[in-house]
């Protein structure tokens, strides 16, 4: 697909469309034209690809060339309210049928948009007539709450879209409610035509084997609340934030509102302009942080789920992963928020500290959603446990701590491969420790002048250390709390001993020389 720049700028109003749009209306229209009238078909497209575009030109063809009429359904009342919007500048004349909505002139119209809920209610009531309806839209088809409204449709065309054709819940695949699946452009594709901003991805290792799994399939609020609430994660989000992301606009997602007011709180204390959001909020709060958020250069927002699905910033320059996900079609929808282009901007930055990029691979990774689609437990059985993520981490040191120890051509120490070959040999399980303490002596040495220097630099090693006993722990499958904690500062008062009483010696070794008095 090539895209002239010309193109590029012709879509002033929802009239005018792209290549690759037109092409999937041909698709979809041929599909109408091949099939039975109550065919289901599935199409996907990244978020920022113009589906509410695409189908919003699908419903004004449909009704210029049918005699029938169409429903437009959305799981959120932004969504309707966009929807609509976007229908509208189609030339589209169309009805929302929200909870206040007076039926009495439903015969004027040919297309209506509907919350799912409101229309389930209306149609059990018998308040909305639907026996004319050829077309049945479903926006963000993957949410199963639609499934229970097939029923009234039977003899309708459905239509569903969405960014992820992986279902919500694992009970209730994709391919049980529709016949096909047909793949719009990839999210590289959309980059490489100027569509989409290509994301930067930043990922820290978090330690997620304190998370529980609940019942519909993704950690629960609790365990993630207790996990990212902690002190030692907010001051990793914030240093994060710094090393990344500082004077850009900013999204952050958290899983639970706790959590993000403690986040909220933490950028507070530390001065950056940061705003919270969750579905307590009024709508009047809403509009106005939103406002904000929009006209502030270097803002930050903290939420919880809101801004998924149904928000369009595209200023956002960064978005933080601060909680981890089960979920292919949530990873996907976070980051979109900021795939957005919008002036200059060709890129965004995405920090993860939730393992999701171990877990899903980058964002606008090659899937094949028709297999997806087809058999979603092949996908989701073959997504590594967050154990298995955890073995195949290693501990890289930030940018700015690497600086301090240039003078070393290699900072890493392998505990488990060193453990493996210590058993092999025979040797005691604590030589492991012993070499790891050996080895953090000398960088530390490589990069001083002298004991004091060495003993400074031994102090910004906590985090390394504390990797490095957590694999011990691993190998010796040993780790109460109480334990591992007593390894921490063992460690830490030898390393430091082992500095004070060989210093010289190391040094010496090392360059050839004594160092100077």
């Amino acid at each position: 697909m090539s895209v002239s720049k010309t193109e590029l700028e012709e879509r002033k109003t929802g009239k005018d469309l792209y290549s690759y749009q037109k092409g999937a209306i041909n698709k979809i229209f041929t599909a109408f034209e091949e099939s039975p009238s109550d065919y289901h078909l599935l199409y996907q497209l990244p978020t920022g690809g113009g589906k509410t575009v695409i189908f919003s030109e699908i419903v004004r063809q449909y009704l210029k060339h049918h005699k029938k009429k169409v429903i437009v359904m959305t799981h959120r009342i932004e969504l309707c309210k966009q929807t609509s919007k976007m229908l509208t500048e189609f030339g589209v004349l169309n009805k929302v049928v929200d909870s206040k909505a007076d039926l009495s002139d439903q015969a004027d119209y040919s297309c209506f948009v509907a919350m799912v809920e409101t229309l389930n209610n209306r149609l059990n009531d018998n308040k909305l007539d639907i026996s004319d309806i050829g077309l049945v839209i479903i926006d963000e088809a993957h949410y199963n709450s639609f499934t229970k409204l097939f029923k009234f449709f039977s003899q309708s065309f459905i239509l569903g879209v969405t960014a992820t054709p992986l279902s919500s819940s694992i009970e209730l695949p994709m391919t049980d409610n529709y016949d096909e699946l047909i793949v719009g452009e990839s999210i590289e594709s959309l980059i490489e035509n100027g569509f989409l901003a290509r994301a930067e991805m930043f990922t820290y290792n978090v330690g997620l084997t304190s998370l529980i799994v609940g019942a519909n399939g993704d950690y629960t609020v609790k365990s993630s609340e207790d996990l990212y609430t902690d002190n030692d994660m907010l001051t990793k989000l914030l240093q994060a934030y710094e090393e990344r992301s500082k004077g850009k606009k900013t999204l952050i997602f958290n899983n639970g509102i706790n959590t993000s007011l403690h986040v909220y709180d933490t950028f507070r204390r530390a001065g950056y302009p940061i705003a919270h959001l969750d579905n307590t909020n009024t709508k009047k709060e809403r509009a106005m942080i939103l406002k904000w958020f929009k006209k502030t250069p270097d803002a930050i927002l903290t939420s919880v789920s809101i801004l998924t699905t149904g928000f369009d910033e595209p200023s956002v320059e960064s978005i933080i992963l601060n909680r981890a996900t089960k979920s292919l079609t949530l990873y996907y929808q976070m980051i979109g928020r900021g795939s957005r282009i919008f002036n200059d901007k060709k890129t965004f930055s995405v920090i993860d500290l939730g393992n999701n990029f171990h877990r899903f691979g980058p964002w606008g990774d090659d899937l094949d959603w028709q297999r997806i689609f087809k058999s979603p437990n092949f996908y989701l059985d073959n997504i590594l446990s967050d154990e298995e993520l955890e073995s195949n981490f290693r501990y890289e040191m930030p940018d700015e701590l690497r600086a301090e120890f240039a003078n070393s051509k290699d900072v890493y120490f392998d505990i488990q491969k060193t453990y493996v070959s210590s058993i092999r040999n025979g040797e005691s399980s604590k030589v492991v420790l012993e070499r790891s303490i050996e080895h953090h002596a000398k960088i530390c040495i490589e990069n001083s002048e002298d004991v004091y220097d060495a003993l400074a630099l031994a102090k910004k090693l906590g985090d390394d250390i504390d990797f490095r006993i957590g694999r011990y722990t691993k190998c010796i499958s040993k780790s109460t709390f109480n334990f591992v904690e007593w390894l921490k500062g063992d460690y830490r008062k030898k390393l430091n001993s082992y500095l004070r009483n060989n210093f010289d010696e190391v040094f010496e070794a090392i360059h050839g020389y004594p160092p100077e008095d």
